[in-house]
């Protein structure tokens, strides 16, 4: 998978996985400390207990192949539901945004909803069906594109999270198990 897409779905990833929201129920972003998501790249994206950092509440999320850190996300999850990307952990270095990244709408999705992430633009543009080894789930498609790049999209269920990406070249990562 291309770097750019592949920083674009440690995000979003990262980002649907966070704290219920303003206006929805406490499951339809699942959080809990510990909770962990397995794809079929191997890819694990486990969710940490909230820190404060420079005076803000955030949450790391880790995303790691086996036991090695690759990254850490660190989120801010806002009074108005809305999901922005602080800083993250990464190659032994903290790089904090000193303008955060907008990674997520206030939920719930909607068909034909979009939102600005720094130099990308996202939109729920329907719903599928996703049949994989985790289950058989009714989505939300989310096409995310970036400057000068092909869109590529994350399949998304409330309560459950993301349950498939597929990146611009047509290569489908799947969750395996949720926990």
């Amino acid at each position: 998978m291309q770097k750019p897409f592949r920083t674009f779905f440690l995000l979003l990833a990262a980002a649907l996985l966070g704290h219920g929201q303003a206006g929805v129920g406490a499951d339809y972003y699942p959080h809990a400390p510990y909770k962990y998501w397995l794809y079929s790249s191997g890819e694990m994206v486990v969710v940490g207990q909230p820190v404060q950092y420079k005076g803000i509440s955030v949450v790391p999320t880790n995303h790691q192949f086996g036991k090695a850190l690759v990254r850490q996300d660190l989120l801010e999850y806002r009074a108005d539901g809305s999901v922005w990307l602080r800083g993250v952990n990464a190659g032994g270095k903290l790089t904090w945004y000193a303008q955060p990244l907008n990674v997520y709408p206030a939920g719930p999705l909607r068909v034909g909803q979009s939102w600005a992430m720094g130099s990308g633009q996202s939109r729920v543009i329907g719903t599928g069906a996703v049949k994989n080894t985790s289950g058989t789930f009714n989505a939300l498609i989310i096409s995310t594109e970036t400057a000068g790049s092909r869109p590529q999209w994350a399949y998304f269920v409330p309560s459950v999270g993301v349950v498939r990406y597929q990146t611009a070249d047509g290569a489908i990562t799947d969750l395996v198990k949720v926990r």
